[in-house]
């Protein structure tokens, strides 16, 4: 694979909670060729990873072991990962918005943007009463019938 198809299988394989980013996938790759685990080649224009024998061994050895796509999958906190989704899915549209948008709809999505924002630290601001604030009766100032 070249380098951009890891990181896809990556985030593939942990179920999104893993993207690394082409600025730390790359330098590792290179590093795992110092190392002799990988050998690089030129295919189609694109500069593809396999692994050496030295590298199989490596993995072979180790093939009882968590990988780390499961480990980053285990870790991550399902409503926290559709957070995520979700945020980038806004960054998408934003992104449409941008380019292709008139100067209507652009003030438009500034106005929605701002206000989300602002909804959010509204959300972390607000203060959750404790159970124990409760009063256990409504109290009323006329008496029972």
């Amino acid at each position: 694979m070249h380098g951009y198809q890891m990181i896809s299988e990556l985030a593939e394989r942990s179920g999104g909670a893993w993207r690394p980013s082409p600025g730390s996938v790359y330098p590792v790759l290179q590093l795992l060729a110092d190392e002799g685990l990988v050998h690089a080649e030129e295919s189609g224009g694109k500069r593809v990873f396999h692994l050496t024998d030295a590298g199989r061994a490596y993995t072979d050895a180790r093939a009882g072991e968590p990988k780390p796509w499961e480990t980053a999958a285990a870790a991550a906190d399902d409503g926290l990962t559709d957070l995520r989704s979700l945020a980038f899915g806004v960054g998408a549209a934003v992104m449409q918005v941008a380019h292709a948008g008139s100067d209507a709809q652009v003030r438009a999505a500034q106005k929605i943007l701002t206000e989300t924002r602002r909804a959010l630290y509204r959300i972390l601001a607000e203060d959750e009463q404790d159970e124990t604030d409760q009063p256990d009766e409504p109290t009323t100032d006329s008496p029972a019938e």
